[in-house]
């Protein structure tokens, strides 16, 4: 009887052990294959107003039509005031407020933001990681750790085809596929 039941609990340990080290596994190779972030963000130098180049489409961006920018200011508590403007199809603006706090301090590459606030709290955040930037901070490629969102921002409204084919070359190397980003109207 001794024997039967040291010979369950050695099955049962084992079986526990492997699948603990394939969940661990799992956990380690879907880290692996996140987008990598930029060394490093000068926070000073990000801020400002971005124009929208082209993104992965989404639902909150919908109704976004042309003229897509997104404006960032640093607070004094350290977190970001965002503004994401867009023209609709029937010509009026929308305009979407939130807040970005930074995740990585080392790197100030990984943000999260919000845009919904309710009695002063802001929930549901989204990631926002910095995944290319040139180094004059002329355009930046920012996306998210399932791929699921990424966009094409520049200071300008539109990108050299040298600075776009840069764009998508991070883009592939980060496990984007180029094709699935629509390109945005920025009209002047």
């Amino acid at each position: 009887m001794t024997k039967i039941i040291t010979s369950k609990y050695i099955k049962l340990i084992f079986t526990i052990f492997i699948l603990f080290a394939c969940t661990m596994k799992a956990q380690t190779s879907n880290k692996s294959d996140e987008p990598v972030t930029v060394n490093s963000v000068d926070l000073n130098k990000y801020v400002g107003t971005w124009y929208e180049i082209a993104k992965v489409p989404n639902s909150f961006q919908k109704k976004c039509a042309s003229n897509t920018t997104a404006t960032y200011k640093l607070r004094k508590d350290g977190n970001i005031d965002v503004i994401n403007r867009c023209v609709e199809k029937d010509g009026s603006t929308s305009e979407a407020k939130g807040i970005a706090k930074v995740v990585d301090k080392k790197a100030n590459a990984k943000l999260e933001v919000s845009f919904v606030r309710i009695f002063g709290i802001s929930l549901f955040w989204g990631d926002y990681w910095i995944i290319g930037l040139d180094k004059e901070y002329r355009y930046a490629v920012v996306g998210t750790p399932t791929r699921k969102y990424g966009w094409i921002l520049s200071r300008t409204p539109k990108l050299s085809k040298n600075d776009l084919d840069e764009v998508f070359t991070i883009l592939r190397n980060q496990g984007y596929n180029p094709n699935n980003f629509e390109m945005d109207v920025q009209q002047n």
